[in-house]
Parts: C-alpha cells; sequence; structure tokens
C-alpha cells in the first residue's frame, strides 16, 4: 500500500502552538503530514483547491484547527470524501466553546470528527488510528502506545 500523509491545516499562523500537538504526535508515530495556513474566509479559493485534490495528493484524512467562527473544518468535509478531524481553538472569547459547537453541530451528511478545545493531539491519534485500519505498522505503533501510557498510571508512585 502506499504511503499516506495527513494534512494539518488551521485558519491563522497564531493557531500553531496548539496545532504543533498533532504535529509532535504524527513525528512520534513515523506519519507523513503537511502543514498549511488557510482561511475559509480570507482564502476560500485556495482552500478549495487544497482539499479537492487532497485524495490523489496521498492525504488519509484532514486535521483543521479554526478559532473565533471555526468554519474551517467544516468547509473542508464539504470539498472531501476524506475523514476531518476538527480541533477547535480556545479564543479570547467564549473560551473556545463557540468554536466547538460550530464543528460538533455540522449538519446530516458532511461529518466533521471533533476532538475538545485545544485537542490537536487526540487530533492526530485520531487519524492514526484511521490510518492503522489499513496499516499493520501503525496497528503496532498504536498498540505500543497505549500499553505504555498504561504502564505510565500503574507506575504511579500513588498506587
Amino acid at each position: 500500500m502506499t504511503a499516506m500523509k495527513i494534512g494539518i491545516v488551521m485558519g491563522s499562523a497564531s493557531d500553531w502552538p496548539v496545532m504543533k500537538g498533532s504535529a509532535e504526535i504524527l513525528d512520534e508515530f513515523g506519519v507523513e503530514y503537511d502543514k498549511k495556513v488557510l482561511s475559509a474566509h480570507r482564502t476560500p479559493h485556495e482552500l478549495e483547491a487544497w482539499v479537492s485534490g487532497a485524495r490523489e495528493a496521498g492525504y488519509a484524512a484532514i486535521i483543521a484547527a479554526a478559532g473565533g467562527a471555526a468554519h474551517l473544518a467544516g468547509v473542508c468535509a464539504a470539498f472531501t470524501t476524506l475523514p476531518v478531524i476538527g480541533v477547535p481553538i480556545k479564543a479570547r472569547t467564549l473560551d473556545g466553546l463557540d468554536s466547538l459547537l460550530s464543528m460538533v453541530q455540522m449538519p446530516s451528511g458532511i461529518p466533521v470528527a471533533t476532538v475538545s478545545i485545544d485537542g490537536a493531539k487526540n487530533a492526530a491519534l485520531l487519524a492514526v488510528e484511521i490510518m492503522a485500519v489499513t496499516d499493520k505498522g501503525l496497528e503496532e505503533k498504536m498498540a505500543s502506545f497505549r500499553k505504555k501510557q498504561a504502564e505510565k498510571v500503574l507506575a504511579s508512585e500513588l498506587n
């Protein structure tokens, strides 16, 4: 099977401090990714072109992060049949709740899997799990990752 990659897109470069968590997880699993700053409102034509060609470009899923109006994930989902994972970014107003609600309230037929506010690491883990459905190596890495998490909890000095 051809190696696939993940697309990380954010509405603003100011989202990178949160979204670098996705990149760190993908690096840990050895998953290739590209990162882009494209706005659903300020660069709609460029966003449409990138997302519409994502499958042909070898992407397995798209992680889309946005704060404020947070339409980016939904717009991405409208232009592709690839899985789109939304990361609501905590903005100055409403603590990211507006972003979260705009992502989880997508209309029937255009789903966006949505993680917690600022949940970039979980978005990447979900993307890896999606890829692991057909990639035995990633499946094994995910099992090892989960085992290490359990060992860390059990090794807590409070146990």
